[in-house]
């Protein structure tokens, strides 16, 4: 049978990627990824062993359709993505399991941004809403629980949805701020976080109030943290 490894490398720095993902990368007779994901396996893929395509979002399923018919049995591919294969990315690895047939793919997952910004901020995962709007499909309840999580006082780590073809889908930093001021919040009492490019040498970190952001750019690859968290240790039970 032909067997897929679908495996999460990380935020972008190779000293995020687990020994899991180099094992599988390493087994893998085709490397079909994308270009940013691809970067940080650099060290990992032998080229003159493997074959390493390149997908975008407009080439991926007939890439992956390619590769697959190029296979034969007992032989493996790999299709990694950043950050953790298991957040994010359900749409394209539903379409990879219905390619590959359940049994024959393996899922690893790694270090996502999410993660990382969570350590960063000091804002622990299990005291906060996580959210994505880094998908294709429907956002408008994920929108209703941002509102509601922060009027409640919730913490809340995301990830933005960058459209730029598609202004009526772009939701970044600047229009989550202007989104909750519109829906009765005050964003000027409310901390903020936005990473970029987590892990790598061209990191940048912001810090200030969500009004702040209104406006403001920031990466593609990105994530953000509404900071509300009280802390409370053990000695308070």
């Amino acid at each position: 049978m032909k067997k897929l490894f679908v495996v999460g490398v990380g935020p972008g720095s190779p000293l995020y990627l687990t020994d899991a993902a180099k094992e599988a990368v390493r087994k893998s007779r085709y490397i079909v990824g994308y270009k940013y994901t691809l970067s940080t396996l650099e060290g990992v893929i032998d080229r003159k062993k493997q074959q390493v395509f390149e997908v975008t979002m407009k080439s991926q399923e007939h890439i992956y359709q390619d590769v697959y018919g190029k296979m034969k049995d007992g032989e493996y591919c790999t299709v990694p993505f950043t950050g953790d294969a298991n957040f994010s990315e359900s749409e394209v690895v539903d379409r990879l399991l219905e390619i590959f047939g359940d049994e024959n793919v393996q899922i690893i997952p790694g270090i996502s941004s999410i993660q990382v910004a969570a350590a960063k901020s000091r804002v622990p995962t299990d005291k906060a809403l996580i959210v994505t709007f880094h998908v294709t499909g429907e956002i408008e309840q994920k929108k209703k629980d941002l509102v509601q999580a922060v009027k409640e006082g919730r913490s809340v780590i995301l990830l933005p949805r960058p459209w730029p073809r598609d202004l009526s889908k772009h939701l970044m930093q600047s229009d989550i701020a202007k989104f909750l001021r519109e829906n009765g919040v005050d964003t000027s009492k409310l901390n903020a976080w936005v990473f970029e490019r987590l892990t790598t040498d061209r990191e940048t970190t912001f810090k200030g109030l969500v009004s702040e952001l209104e406006g403001k750019e920031f990466s593609d690859i990105s994530a953000m943290v509404i900071d509300q968290t009280k802390r409370q240790t053990y000695l308070e039970f």
